[in-house]
């Protein structure tokens, strides 16, 4: 790919981020968490964001290298202590509704080496932090995209046989081709792209089913759904109204189970990356809507801490379907990215559910939404279950059995 291409491929890619991704409207205070590595990506998205009337657009850059030395190097004390002025920050961003751009690039396994208890001391601690960021963004308070640029040592994982430099345009143009940047007018072709998938949510939130069932070669899982429960798909609506799309890549339409009813067993169909590290092999057993029993032949250790975070990351927090016949799944790559990954999977999610998930959610507080059976806690961790084997039935309140995937496909 020659220079020039590049550059304006990164450009329309920044102008889509800014507009479809955020809608940035004048006055707006904009927020970009990237990699310090990826400063030509950023210095686009703030042009972009300025461009389209922002007020200030903020940088937050981030460092695997440091951020590695602090996890392996620092004293332990400081892991599970937030500095004050990271509670200032997000409290200023609250203030602000800031429109949020997050940039994932990091390698799946760029903390492979590091102890997992350490990690799980800093990631709890973090999590505690941002508590009331993550109340925000999950209830859609304000407007949050979460993308992904391109490193060499992640593209090296996804493209093994091909030399670094390759393999790094390689990934590149994954990332343009599955964002839609590759075709005249990415910004159209979101918009269509939306409408098919909230058509797919409308038929399911007409049917209001009671609970789903899972059935695949190491999966017979049957997920309940709380009253009143509503499917969503690519796009949001912040609180005032704005589009956004939290998500892009995106292909799955989702909803919130009931955390209450989910027993059964399933198996992961792939790898997981979860703080810089890989988790494979993964195996769950749910009684009563919690986790009984889970396994990993990779990366057990930091399951284990990972459940144990608290109650409710035991439990699930999200159901989401996407067919086989989705463009990533058809690229047949296993990206090692949770963004990419489970959008070419039927997925589920430990952890913490998004309030917007049923009727007047949003306006609930966490008890009230925990007893209206959404599950609660301070994580949200994606993992894949889909596959061209796997069955899925809505089940009515009366009884009845409607089929909605079939072949790992819409039906």
């Amino acid at each position: 790919m020659s220079q020039p291409t590049f550059n304006q491929q990164l450009k329309k890619y920044a102008q889509l981020i800014v507009k479809t991704g955020i809608n940035v409207q004048a006055g707006d205070t904009v927020v970009l968490q990237i990699a310090v590595t990826q400063t030509q990506l950023a210095h686009h998205i703030v042009q972009q964001a300025y461009t389209l009337g922002a007020a200030e657009v903020l940088v937050v850059w981030a460092d695997s290298f440091v951020q590695k030395q602090l996890l392996t190097q620092a004293d332990k004390t400081r892991l599970t202590a937030q500095p004050d002025y990271r509670k200032a920050e997000i409290d200023y961003w609250l203030s602000h509704q800031a429109k949020r751009i997050s940039v994932m690039s990091t390698a799946p396994n760029a903390l492979a080496d590091v102890d997992p208890e350490r990690i799980h001391l800093f990631q709890t601690a973090a999590g505690q932090l941002q508590q009331t960021l993550r109340r925000a963004t999950q209830n859609n308070d304000v407007s949050w995209t979460v993308v992904a640029a391109a490193e060499p040592d992640w593209a090296q994982i996804v493209f093994p046989d091909l030399t670094p430099t390759a393999a790094e345009a390689a990934l590149w143009q994954e990332i343009f081709k599955t964002t839609r940047v590759d075709q005249p007018d990415p910004v159209q072709a979101w918009a269509a792209h939306d409408a098919q998938l909230r058509q797919k949510a409308t038929w399911l939130n007409d049917l209001q089913f009671d609970a789903l069932h899972y059935q695949a070669p190491g999966t017979d899982l049957t997920v309940g759904l709380p009253k009143a429960h509503f499917w969503s798909a690519a796009s949001s609506q912040n609180a005032h109204g704005q589009r956004f799309m939290a998500n892009m890549p995106t292909e799955e339409v989702f909803t919130a189970p009931d955390h209450r009813r989910i027993d059964g067993t399933v198996t992961a169909t792939k790898p997981l990356s979860y703080a810089g590290q890989m988790l494979d092999g993964l195996e769950f057993t749910f009684k009563a809507g919690q986790v009984v029993q889970a396994t990993a032949k990779t990366g057990q250790t930091l399951l284990t801490q990972l459940l144990s975070t608290d109650d409710g990351a035991k439990s699930l927090g999200e159901v989401a379907l996407v067919p086989v016949t989705s463009p990533i799944a058809q690229a047949d790559l296993v990206f090692h990215n949770t963004l990419f990954d489970e959008n070419a999977s039927n997925h589920l999610a430990l952890g913490s559910a998004y309030p917007f998930s049923i009727k007047a959610g949003t306006k609930m507080n966490p008890l009230a939404l925990q007893k209206a059976g959404l599950n609660q806690s301070l994580i949200h961790v994606d993992f894949m279950v889909g596959s061209e084997q796997m069955a899925i039935d809505g089940l009515t309140k009366t009884g009845q059995v409607v089929p909605i995937f079939r072949n790992g496909t819409w039906v």
